[in-house]
Formats: structure tokens, sequence, C-alpha cells
């Protein structure tokens, strides 16, 4: 059965966003696919897989997509759930951090901090605007200094709030806003395949998917998958390129 939405439409405001939670997780195994897809031409077959790269732009979407719709909950503030990602998303970047730092994930130095770094500052700035003393200004402070440290800069961290505000209350400027980040984000990318995020969720809206909730392969997952493709490489004496 569909999850309810975090919020009834107002009059006038755009459809929420309304997801069934066996979906939510299909969407996350999506994004891992595409994300190590990603990560295996890029650190193994030097970016010659056109396609492969193509669909790795799916997976920060996906993502943000993902943990957004989950924080947006209704009942996700008070079962802490913020704080619980938050220190999940920051131990798994940590972990990440030597393979992808070995891997050339890192353009200058420790810059930028890998993706789990940049979802737990959109976990963060989402625990700011809304916490008991909520204070929206600081929390759009934080994304924007945050937004300098992390992968995909603004746009990425950007799009991760934006979705969330739009499950939290729908509307047309929180669309607006989602649009504009994933433009920012395609930019960066080189190309629009970010935007291929959007007709996927609009079938994933009509599904009911009945995948079970795995809790902690995400977390484990991509500080694992890392090493195992920094091993491989070393064993492969592969110069992978960077995503």
């Amino acid at each position: 059965m569909a999850a309810r939405a975090p919020v009834p439409r107002a009059a006038g405001s755009p459809p929420p966003l309304v997801l069934a939670d066996g979906t939510v997780e299909a969407l996350k195994w999506l994004a891992l696919v595409s994300m190590t897809g990603d990560h295996v031409n890029g650190f193994l077959l030097g970016g010659t897989w056109p396609a492969l790269f193509a669909a790795g732009r799916l997976a920060l979407p996906l993502f943000a997509v993902v943990l957004a719709y989950n924080l947006a909950r209704p009942e996700a503030a008070a079962r802490g759930l913020h704080r619980r990602a938050l220190a999940r998303l920051v131990l798994a970047g940590a972990l990440a951090s030597p393979p992808y730092l070995a891997l050339g994930g890192a353009c200058v130095g420790w810059w930028p901090l890998n993706a789990m770094f940049l979802l737990a500052l959109v976990t963060l700035v989402a625990l700011r605007w809304e916490g008991s003393d909520g204070r929206p200004a600081q929390a759009v402070a934080l994304l924007l200094v945050g937004g300098v440290l992390v992968e995909y800069c603004w746009a990425g961290a950007a799009l991760g709030v934006a979705v969330w505000r739009y499950c939290r209350r729908p509307t047309w400027l929180a669309a607006v806003a989602v649009l504009a980040a994933g433009a920012g984000l395609c930019w960066i990318n080189g190309n629009l395949w970010a935007f291929a995020a959007l007709p996927l969720l609009a079938a994933a809206t009509r599904l009911d998917l009945p995948v079970p909730r795995w809790r902690w392969v995400f977390y484990a997952y991509y500080p694992l998958h890392l090493a195992a493709l920094w091993l491989i490489q070393r064993g492969l004496g592969a110069n992978g390129a960077g995503f």
C-alpha cells in the first residue's frame, strides 16, 4: 500500500509526492546500481563507457529523493530519524574517505568530501530547519558553507534540501527550487542526464513494489564497494579517472 503523503495538498499547490515504502527501497537499489556502474567506469575503465557515465548521473538525484522523502515523513523528527541518519552518514563517509582518496576521487587534497557527507549536509540542514528551535536562516547558512566542501557542491546539496522542502510542503516555489538545483547539477555533470530521474520518479508514484528494507546495507555498501574497487584497481594496475 502506498505510504501517505507527508502533508495534505493545499488548494492551488502542486501534487504531493506519494511513494510506496517498497518503491522507495527500489529507488535506493536503482541508485546503488547506477552509482556502482559509474564508479567502475570511472575508477577501473578510465571513463570509456559513456552509457555507464550517463546512468551514473541518476544516482545522486535518486539518493536525494529517497533521503528527502524519508526525512519529510510526519513522524521522522519525533522518532529522531534526522540525528540517526546524520550519525550513520558521517560514519559511512569517514570510513569511505581512505579508499575514496586512494582511488583519486578528490580533486585537490581531501576536497571535495565524498557523497555521504553531501547527504549528511542535507540531513543537518533539515534538522536545523525544523528542529525544536528551528532556524531556517541558520539552515540556509549551513547549506551555503557546507556546499563548498562536498561533491557536487551547492547544486547537489540544494537538490536534496529542495526535494525535502517539497515533500514537507508542496509549493510551486519548492518545485522551481528542485528544477533549479537539478539544472545546476546538469551543469556540473556536463549533460542533462540528471533530469532523467524525473520520469523515473513519476513512474515510481504509480508503483507499489514489494521490496523489503535493509536498514544498514546502504551505509555499509558505500565504503565497502570503494575499498573493493581500490583493491581491484591496485591488482590491475589501473589508473581510474575520478567521477
